[in-house]
């Protein structure tokens, strides 16, 4: 069997799995953690490009969240355990999870400051935003 048919037949299993079980392809993907820091930031990213206040923000958030304009054509990236040695600036405020965000906003220019990764801390009562890291367009295309 060629690596290609492989693939397809791999991929077509674990859709027709998560079909079966109930789950999503993000929690096949990336588990259950991973797949709820992927629905709050499509939640938070959602809220925040309508010009809505996001109830996802931390008490204690440090996060400069910028204008609606700035998340308008964003949507969750992959997620991850935080990694201090990485992200040194958010280490202090102690988050769990990290994730990067796709796509550009609307109107997008190279020197354009646009969100890049969201820090959300884990709580009681669910993941909350303690911190946003911005990202400079160097280049288009």
């Amino acid at each position: 069997m060629t690596p290609i048919r492989k693939a397809v037949y791999g991929l077509s299993a674990g859709a027709l799995m998560a079909l079966l079980t109930g789950c999503s392809v993000d929690t096949l993907i990336w588990g259950n953690d991973g797949a709820q820091v992927i629905q709050t930031t499509e939640k938070l990213v959602s809220d925040i490009a309508s010009g809505e206040t996001s109830d996802l923000v931390c008490m204690d958030s440090v996060a400069h969240l910028g204008e609606p304009s700035d998340w308008s054509g964003l949507s969750a990236g992959e997620p991850e355990e935080f990694v201090a040695r990485y992200w040194a600036d958010q280490a202090a405020l102690n988050p769990q999870w990290s994730i990067n965000l796709e796509g550009l906003p609307e109107g997008a220019t190279p020197g354009s400051h646009y969100p890049g990764d969201v820090f959300y801390r884990e709580t009681d009562d669910g993941l909350c935003v303690i911190d946003v890291a911005w990202t400079t367009l160097v280049a288009v295309g």
